[in-house]
């Protein structure tokens, strides 16, 4: 997980967890996953001429999964299922961009734990690396309490909490070199 640092300003990225799904020579793939969108799962649902029935799947939040391709949907869960469009990040989270998890979604037949987003927030090759040095991010391991079970305005913090980071706020926000 990338968390950004308090003197990150970009408004895009200010305060965000982002889920890194994809990272090689050629850049970076990520979903934030702590920005709340306007939407809830049944608003899109709708605009796909679906429906469903359970109310905890229409009030289900939509995230602001970055400022790239933002009509573009993606959910994030534990593995469960086939699905036309999955891209396997590690033996317990997936990625998948098909209609057909949304369909399973709305019938209640889905993964255990998902979370929708909007967009996504992609970085070019060396990109990354270079914000990383300019101590722009703190990088820590994947957690899927985080992902999926602690409130969205709790998680900048929390992920910073699993490097022993208490308050994100006091962390100087410039690189020093000894």
């Amino acid at each position: 997980m990338l968390i950004a640092m308090p003197a990150l300003r970009d408004s895009n990225f200010a305060r965000s967890v982002t889920f890194v799904c994809q990272h090689g020579e050629d850049g970076a793939m990520g979903l934030q996953i702590n920005r709340l969108s306007e939407y809830r799962l049944g608003d899109l649902l709708d605009q796909m001429s679906m429906r469903s029935d359970l109310t905890d799947v229409n009030d289900a939040p939509v995230l602001i999964g970055g400022p790239v391709q933002p009509e573009r949907g993606f959910v994030l869960h534990s593995p469960h299922g086939e699905w036309e469009s999955s891209f396997r990040i590690s033996e317990r989270i997936s990625v998948t961009t098909s209609r057909d998890i949304l369909a399973a979604i709305a019938e209640g037949n889905g993964p255990r734990q998902s979370l929708v987003t909007l967009g996504y927030s992609g970085w070019s090759a060396g990109q990354i690396e270079q914000e990383l040095r300019e101590n722009a991010w703190l990088t820590a391991p994947a957690s899927e309490q985080i992902l999926f079970e602690t409130p969205l305005d709790r998680r900048w913090q929390a992920a910073a909490a699993i490097l022993g980071v208490s308050d994100l706020v006091q962390l100087a926000g410039y690189v020093g070199n000894a």
